[in-house]
């Protein structure tokens, strides 16, 4: 980076009110249709399989369940006036995205994920 900038700090989980820099790239696999594994890009945590991506109709990649609940954390998030649910990795606490009860049955549940804390590893 060029100057004083200071070098960005994604896909870290981002200081209260600094999600500018996190909205980057957030839909880079929004229309992957590749089958594999995604994993956190901080850590390489297996958080969702592409087996459970939908089309949300967002914008953002979008799951109905993670690849196993204990891979991932949740925290209040009330950044924009209204309370949604941060979705971090348990391991590294990067940020995520959130989660939503609108999602598809079985679940009912819509992980909304952004692209830039996530890295595919293609299967097959």
């Amino acid at each position: 980076m060029a100057g004083d900038a200071p070098a960005p700090r994604l896909p870290h989980r981002p200081e209260k009110g600094d999600r500018t820099a996190v909205h980057r790239e957030t839909g880079k696999y929004h229309d992957c249709k590749k089958k594999g594994i995604y994993v956190c890009a901080c850590c390489g945590t297996a958080l969702f399989s592409s087996d459970a991506k939908f089309d949300s109709g967002t914008g953002w990649p979008s799951f109905s369940a993670p690849i196993a609940r204990e891979n991932i954390a949740t925290a209040q998030d009330t950044d924009l006036g209204y309370v949604r649910t941060e979705v971090l990795c348990a391991r590294c606490d990067a940020h995520l995205g959130h989660v939503f009860d609108d999602g598809p049955p079985p679940t009912h549940m819509r992980y909304c994920m952004n692209s830039a804390s996530l890295r595919l590893l293609v299967q097959g």
